[in-house]
């Protein structure tokens, strides 16, 4: 299980369905985002451990804010085509109530993912998980980051409302944020 599951995060993707069955409670939208409604929410797991920097930081620390979670490589071209949107809308968003938050993965070390976050001007926190062990957390059917990039959005109350398995441009990226920051 936990192959697969490393084989699934080892590729760079650039875009893909969500697949599996049973009662997922999310809907794959035509530019490839999943949604979830309000009420049918699962909450995100664990999300903790040591930044690119060396800094602790905890998901659930901002909870009350809307979360975008972006899963990232140094070495992944999609990610790098993505960077500069991310960059820019969290800026935007800072004070309306959104946290950004990254997840660098599979760059054996630190190095690459900071030189990433100062050459496309990225200044909210990634965590450093470089074998994927966090994307392992997430329980089967809800909406896990499958694929390298992959973006959750996380409500106020930290529970998984969107998430898409592709590349994101500036306007999707905000198709993601907006609806979540505009619940009460």
């Amino acid at each position: 299980m936990a192959a697969a599951a490393a084989l699934t995060l080892s590729a760079c993707g650039n875009g893909g369905t969500s697949g599996g069955g049973g009662n997922t409670n999310f809907v794959t939208g035509k530019d490839g985002i999943d949604t979830v409604a309000e009420g049918h929410r699962a909450a995100a797991p664990d999300l903790s451990g040591k930044t690119i920097d060396g800094s602790a930081l905890d998901v659930a620390d901002y909870k009350g804010k809307v979360v975008v979670i972006n899963v990232w490589g140094s070495w992944c071209s999609p990610c790098r085509a993505e960077a500069p949107n991310f960059a820019a809308v969290a800026k935007e968003y800072a004070s309306k109530g959104v946290q950004f938050v990254g997840i660098n993965t599979r760059d054996t070390s630190t190095g690459s993912a900071v030189a990433f976050e100062k050459q496309n001007g990225i200044d909210y926190p990634s965590l450093y998980d470089p074998t994927g062990k966090l994307m392992l957390r997430f329980k089967k059917g809800t909406l896990n980051p499958q694929a390298i990039p992959s973006t959750l959005v996380l409500d106020r109350q930290g529970k998984i409302a969107a998430r898409s398995l592709a590349a994101l441009s500036e306007e999707n990226l905000l198709k993601m944020i907006k609806p979540v920051v505009a619940e009460k």
